[in-house]
């Protein structure tokens, strides 16, 4: 393993969260996936097994993941989280107390013979936002932190929870620093790691930032979607109307064509999967989506 400890990261536009240049690229359609997942406040392991068989060798191979991040955010400390930060800063914008925390000693801290607890242990421990000047700004530490399979997908799990609960609070966006107590990469993936020199300038013009009521209207409608796209008895043509959702906003049917879209070329339809790609208006989105979908021509 080759690390740098105490590493800090700095995103000035947190929604520019997509990391195009990684190659081999990954699959936006599984980090959308985790991010619903979050948000629904989730930890069975099937819903993001399906956008990325190969986690179980990664989390465990069991039927629930021990350090999700959203169970542990809205359900694991008997209390919602996001919901009371919304409501203390809501009430309070100055405040310094508010702290997301993910982190569990009894359940985290390893065995006293140093062994770990559990395979899936949570690399974000703390989350702290907090408003100033009419912004949302956002401090996530981690403790461990794989530069090559995690960072991408940190990013846009927390930039994302960021900018939506701006949204919640009708506040801008603010900068994204994320704290690294050990960035790392292991010798074995050295060889895989590589930076594509050719990606397209692209920008992010979607926005997550709804306002509370809209949101709650609209995470039910994806989640539900997204249960339906892994059933074993869906057809095509409720996929079509699955990707059609006319009540969706813009932002967020983008993020659902593209788990479509995945779904779509797992299932080997190949129209269903341009059909679905096509509806995503987000560039920067296709062209992740793009160099994923090349990948997968060469490894399934």
């Amino acid at each position: 393993m080759r690390e740098y400890l105490h590493c800090s990261l700095h995103l000035s536009d947190p929604r520019q969260r997509w990391v195009l240049s990684r190659r081999p690229a990954m699959n936006p359609a599984f980090a959308i996936a985790e991010l619903i997942w979050i948000l629904l406040g989730r930890n069975d392991a099937g819903f993001v097994n399906y956008w990325n068989p190969a986690l179980p060798h990664f989390a465990g191979h069991t039927d629930t993941y021990h350090g999700a991040y959203g169970y542990r955010l809205r359900n694991h400390f008997a209390i919602d989280q996001l919901e009371r930060a919304y409501q203390a800063l809501t009430a309070n914008p100055d405040s310094r107390q508010v702290v997301l925390q993910i982190w569990d000693t009894q359940k985290d801290l390893p065995n006293p013979n140093g062994s770990s607890r559990d395979a899936d242990i949570p690399c974000n421990i703390v989350a702290m936002p907090k408003i100033r000047d009419g912004k949302l700004e956002w401090l996530q530490v981690m403790r461990s932190n794989d530069l090559f399979l995690g960072t991408p997908h940190n990013f846009i799990q927390f930039t994302s929870l960021q900018e939506i609960i701006a949204g919640w609070l009708g506040v801008d966006l603010g900068s994204f620093v994320l704290v690294s107590d050990s960035l790392h990469f292991y010798e074995h993936d050295v060889d895989k790691l590589s930076i594509a020199e050719d990606v397209p300038e692209t920008i992010n013009r979607d926005c997550l930032n709804l306002p509370k009521a809209e949101f709650d209207r609209t995470l039910p409608v994806i989640g539900a979607a997204m249960n339906e796209f892994r059933a074993d008895n869906l057809s095509r043509a409720r996929f079509v109307e699955l990707i059609d959702r006319t009540e969706l906003p813009r932002a967020w049917k983008n993020l659902l064509t593209v788990v479509a879209a995945d779904v779509a070329r797992r299932r080997a339809w190949s129209e269903e999967m341009e059909l679905a790609s096509s509806r995503c208006s987000n560039a920067m989105l296709v062209t992740a989506w793009n160099a994923w979908e090349q990948r997968c021509r060469f490894v399934p």
